[in-house]
């Protein structure tokens, strides 16, 4: 009765592991068909901003100009806009993207951005402003600003444009400083509108590819491994390339469901896999759509909904 208790112990343990290889044993690195190599060797960390790490800073006599005129326009009828990797997000009466601040607060309504901070991303002011289909007329309202002047606000933030938006429907200002989001129409980060812990989205370059929670681009290291699942990735290489901490699978839409799964790491750090490969998203993308990462050193590349790396050489 032992021998079989073992023998029968041994075929199941095997059985584990089979089911474990054949999850995660079958992609050898292979990319996505049809898509093209994209950004090779793209800059990691230009942020283009004289401000440093706040994200703001006037570049020119010009752009403080124009900064200055767009403070005093009133946002008109508020219109709420479809735009392709956001969704629905709120913008003035000539189409441009407003913005809200997270040291800034709603309960009660507070702006936390004055000086330089108030140039690069003047605020609207609450003076002709109101609702158009989809926003809720009982969500505007205004805040004091500490100069005096009176700023519109959404379910209590307050509300901005972004002197680097030059035409109707930028969102330059999207993610920047890891502190500035388009406004939803109820005033909540329109980036962080029901997505996922995982999905997928259209980019114009690459295809389809996966991007994490916050709408930012995933990708591959090609000198990881999946069989077995380890990340080659660490020091300065994990600072610049984030880990993509685990999600649950019911957490996700439009990923492949095989494969999917977290691993630890040997620093201890619990990193997502796709398809068993580890995943990481790009220091060097500022904002939701950003692909900079795309290409980088030859070894890096986005990661398509199977967990193939897109537009890798054959």
């Amino acid at each position: 009765m032992k021998t079989s208790w073992r023998n029968a112990s041994l075929v199941a343990s095997a059985a584990a592991v089979l089911a474990l290889t054949t999850a995660c044993g079958q992609d050898n690195g292979g990319q996505s068909a049809g898509a093209g190599t994209q950004n090779v060797g793209a800059q990691a960390a230009a942020d283009g901003y004289s401000g440093g790490g706040a994200g703001y800073g006037a570049d020119s006599k010009d752009e403080q100009g124009k900064q200055e005129a767009a403070s005093a326009e009133s946002a008109g009828s508020l219109t709420v806009a479809e735009d392709t990797k956001l969704g629905k997000i709120v913008t003035d009466s000539a189409g441009f993207t407003l913005y809200r601040f997270d040291k800034d607060t709603a309960e009660p309504p507070k702006s936390a951005c004055d000086g330089d901070c108030a140039k690069a991303w003047p605020a609207v002011p609450a003076g002709g402003a109101s609702a158009a289909a989809g926003v809720d007329k009982a969500l505007l309202g205004e805040v004091t600003r500490a100069d005096g002047t009176k700023q519109l606000t959404l379910d209590g933030w307050p509300m901005y444009r972004y002197a680097k938006d030059t035409k109707a429907g930028d969102t330059k200002g999207e993610g920047v400083g890891g502190t500035w989001y388009a406004s939803a129409p109820d005033g909540k980060k329109a980036s962080a509108s029901e997505l996922p812990g995982l999905s997928t989205r259209k980019d114009p370059e690459l295809g389809e590819i996966v991007v994490d929670k916050n709408g930012m681009t995933v990708y591959r290291f090609m000198k990881d491994s999946a069989w077995p699942i380890k990340s080659a990735c660490t020091g300065a290489c994990a600072e610049k390339w984030p880990a993509v901490a685990p999600v649950e699978k019911n957490d996700t839409k439009g990923v492949a469901k095989k494969g999917l799964m977290g691993f630890t790491r040997p620093d201890g750090v619990k990193q997502m896999t796709v398809n068993c490969w580890p995943i990481y998203t790009f220091s060097g993308d500022k904002a939701a759509g950003d692909t900079n990462g795309q290409g980088v050193g030859g070894t890096w590349y986005a990661v398509s909904s199977d967990g193939k790396p897109v537009g890798a050489p054959k």
